[in-house]
């Protein structure tokens, strides 16, 4: 079984490897061909290494063009710029391994790999805010050392439109800190809810310790801005909305995130509900300050960060606030006071989606929307506007959270999917993956059902797109990140937009040179003038052109033509013209106005071939015997003779360029290679047709014996079952139809000195229609018809009634009475017998 698999495997893995390799050199042609036409045109070291498949020589004296393909080496490999992509690792941290130190949690150890060094300034791509450092901090544990992601900087130097493919490591690391911060809604709505939390803290912190053994929690809650419309501004309702209810506010943070677990079913049993008078609710504020406040809410540097979002109403967004007078937009800060309570509440509007879903992204935190089935769907649609989010159903009492969030935690857990800090179009990145498999790379930046220590491969292919016209921006920084959590690999890519040569403190690079008569910087082997001068050497004053007689007059043709044809440059009054590529394309002239490789060609040759004639300024000088605008007409006319002798084209049309064009006459159209014939001209076909009918079929005009005998005497028609003609013989065929309606054909030669006739033996008549026999035919049919109608509609009714008539005489049988006597007639006389009279 083993042989026969490979012995089919093998043709077709052979098959996929010439393919590719077809692929790749048709690619590679392509590419060169593109080269060869692009290259020459560019005329500095920057505009030659921004195209493709271009370098650029920097060799003093070079009279070919600087600019050239990768297929051309005549520039020597010293002088040659060609830059290519560029990688170097500066930091290199190997993935985490876990080691059992004792304690609560397990700790870690990397592993150094080469002399890389770890800067912590380097690890982040989320914002600049201060991480907390509470009692449960990172350095103590030994967590900081923790390592998902490998590597993690890397240089990286980009040429225009060149892939680079960057390897990207990633493992989740076993017991990794979580911190959980649980952001409740606490609307009079959710007070059954605040309750049974109330009762689950404890089994909640239970649950997310067998996860992990350095886990802290948090608390926070939210009711809406103390303004109409949304809460009722009665002096009254601003002290008890409602029964059992506090004053309302925007939002609280409760409690930190602390280790001490069992301190969250008090607070979220101390916290009281508010109400509000809008259906929606301020979750959107509370969102953005238990994210941005990081030292506040206590979120630590490297830990995986999960909001739970709890509520059974919908959202006030971005815009909402000018309901309530509140115009000034929010600006993504932490407005937190001493007791925890959002303070610019009623002084910023409520925040964007891309303004959450921003700040969740600096902050790499995992949201979790634990919502009621009625507004699940619209937390799910808003689940996918914010990176690294998800929606669950919450009960209406709460009392699936525990499960809620273990399930959505292994969700997050268990995925990991790549992202970028991309925010311009110049830099291009694609993600590809085998995730856990073996198979061929996939393009995908999401890898799913994850195992802490399984290792995913990501390949980001990193492509250069354009070059930004401030040189200050040819350095950018690129994060490339696991979403959600508080790791990254840095890319500092310098993009390969200019030659070395060109800048000072290279030996190319020499300001007021020699070469350039000590008015221009040379630069990669050429001259750049400065504003007064001008040439290939800065050997013209630009002050010249101004007198009656300037240079840039005398190098255009005329007052409105472009200088030197606009095919090379005007040096000093002289036009200097391009150099083309190959050495034996030329442009000449005194305005470079005539080259010799714009002529006409024939199956690619110029000018039909060296021996038919040259291209000289854009036109073809024919050698001798051939003419025409390619040099691929014959001079003479002797190829438009027929071999029998005769005139050009059989008189019926002109030479040209060593073959016949025939003439469109009134008869018919000529053809032919030497327009001897004419399938539509009629020739002596009418002469003989009727000494054909008459000697035959004995019909037509002449049918008569003695007329067919007296006008019929050139020829006598020999029969033939079928009519067909040699053309080689210039035989001519021709077809007609007589009074009946019969055709026939008939061939005739008169090359010779008799006329040879052939005709068919039977003419090819119409079958004779018996119209009386099909009026008839038709009539019967009608009558025949007619009468098995009515005999069918006979036979029904007489069904019908012998069925009626045995129905009727059925029940008549079936009666009770008397047939003789009328049933339902009484007599107007009763009778008595006394039965003591007896008769007596």
């Amino acid at each position: 079984m083993t042989t026969i698999s490979i012995s089919r495997k093998r043709p077709l893995a052979m098959m996929t490897l010439a393919a590719t390799l077809l692929l790749c050199a048709v690619t590679l042609a392509a590419a060169q061909s593109s080269s060869q036409l692009t290259c020459p045109g560019k005329t500095t070291c920057r505009e030659c290494i921004q195209t493709s498949n271009c370098r650029w020589c920097t060799q003093a004296n070079f009279t070919k063009p600087r600019c050239h393909g990768h297929d051309i080496g005549y520039c020597p490999e010293e002088y040659t710029v060609d830059p290519s992509n560029e990688a170097i690792t500066l930091i290199a941290r190997e993935l985490s391994k876990p080691t059992k130190v004792g304690g609560a949690g397990g700790g870690y150890e990397a592993e150094m790999s080469g002399s890389s060094h770890w800067s912590s300034s380097s690890s982040s791509h989320h914002s600049s805010s201060s991480s907390s450092s509470s009692s449960g901090s990172m350095s103590a544990s030994g967590h900081h050392n923790i390592v998902q992601i490998y590597p993690q900087r890397v240089q990286l130097k980009l040429r225009l439109n060149e892939v680079y493919r960057l390897g990207v490591k990633y493992s989740q690391a076993e017991d990794y800190p979580v911190d959980l911060y649980y952001l409740m809604d606490l609307s009079k709505s959710m007070e059954d809810d605040k309750e049974k939390l109330s009762s689950l803290g404890a089994q909640l912190a239970e649950e997310m310790q067998k996860i992990t053994s350095n886990f802290r929690l948090g608390f926070g809650s939210f009711v809406d801005k103390v303004l109409m419309p949304y809460v009722s501004t009665v002096p009254k309702k601003l002290e008890h909305p409602c029964d059992g209810c506090e004053a309302p506010y925007g939002y609280k943070n409760h409690m930190s995130l602390s280790v001490d677990t069992s301190r969250f079913s008090e607070e979220v049993e101390r916290a009281a509900v508010s109400g509000n008078l809008d259906a929606p609710e301020g979750g959107f504020d509370a969102i953005m300050q238990a994210v941005v406040c990081r030292e506040q809410i206590g979120w630590r540097e490297m830990a995986r960060r999960l909001l739970v979002f709890s509520t059974d109403a919908g959202f006030h967004y971005a815009g909402d606030g000018k309901l309530g007078g509140v115009i000034t937009p929010n600006d993504g800060e932490c407005h937190l006071d001493k007791t925890g309570r959002y303070t610019h509440s009623t002084i910023h509007d409520y925040p964007s989606i891309s303004q959450i879903n921003l700040k969740v992204k600096q902050n790499a935190i995992n949201v979790i929307f634990a919502v009621t089935q009625n507004e699940l769907s619209v937390y799910e649609r808003l689940s996918k506007l914010v990176e690294g989010s998800s929606a669950a159903m919450l009960s209406n009492d709460s009392s699936n959270i525990v499960s809620l969030v273990r399930d959505e935690y292994n969700k997050i857990s268990s995925s990991v999917e790549m992202k970028d800090n991309r925010t311009d179009s110049l830099i291009d990145v694609k993600y590809y993956s085998r995730c856990k498999g073996d198979g061929p790379l996939v393009q995908t930046s999401k890898c799913d059902g994850l195992k802490v220590g399984d290792i995913v491969n990501f390949e980001a292919h990193i492509t250069l797109l354009k070059c930004p016209e401030n040189p200050r921006d040819w350095n950018q920084i690129l994060q490339i990140y696991p979403i959600g959590i508080n790791e990254s690999l840095t890319v500092d890519i310098e993009m390969l937009c200019s030659c070395p040569c060109e800048l000072p403190g290279n030996p190319d690079y020499k300001e007021y040179a020699e070469e350039c008569s000590g008015v221009g910087t040379y630069k990669c082997g050429i001259c750049d003038c400065d504003e007064f001068h001008h040439g290939h050497k800065c050997e013209c004053s630009a002050t010249d052109i101004h007198t009656e007689t300037g240079f840039a007059e005398n190098c255009r043709q005329t007052n409105t033509s472009i200088e030197c044809s606009g095919r090379g440059q005007c040096v000093c009054g002289v036009c200097d013209c391009d150099k083309r590529v190959n050495p034996d394309e030329v442009i000449s002239g005194t305005f470079c106005e005539c080259d010799n490789f714009s002529c006409d060609r024939i199956a690619g040759l110029l000018c039909s071939g060296p021996k038919q004639g040259v291209c000289s300024c854009g036109e073809c000088i024919c050698a001798e015997g051939w003419t025409g605008a390619a040099c691929d007409c014959k001079a003479t006319n002797e190829s438009c003779i027929p071999p029998s002798g005769g005139e050009i084209c059989s008189g019926h049309g002109t030479c040209e360029c060593g073959g016949c064009r025939c003439k469109i006459t009134e008869e018919g159209r000529y053809s032919g290679r030497f327009c001897e014939k004419c399938p539509t001209c009629s020739g002596r076909c009418n002469e003989f047709k009727h000494c054909v009918q008459c000697q035959m079929y004995k019909t037509g005009p002449l049918a008569d014996p003695d007329d067919c005998a007296t006008n019929c005497t050139l020829f006598v028609p020999t029969g033939v079952k079928k009519v067909e003609i040699d053309e080689e013989k210039d035989d001519n065929k021709c077809t007609f139809f007589d009074e009946d309606d019969c055709r026939y054909e008939f061939s005739y030669n008169d090359s010779g000195e008799k006329i040879v006739v052939k005709a068919q033996e039977e003419r090819e008549c119409p079958p004779k229609v018996f119209m009386l026999g099909i009026v008839l035919a038709v009539i019967a049919a009608v009558v025949l018809i007619g009468l098995a109608v009515l005999l069918l509609w006979k036979l029904l009714t007489t069904i019908h009634d012998r069925r009626e008539f045995a129905r009727f005489e059925k029940e008549r049988m079936m009666a009770k009475w008397d047939t003789g006597e009328n049933p339902i007639y009484k007599q107007a006389t009763t009778t008595f017998k006394n039965p003591t009279y007896a008769g007596k």
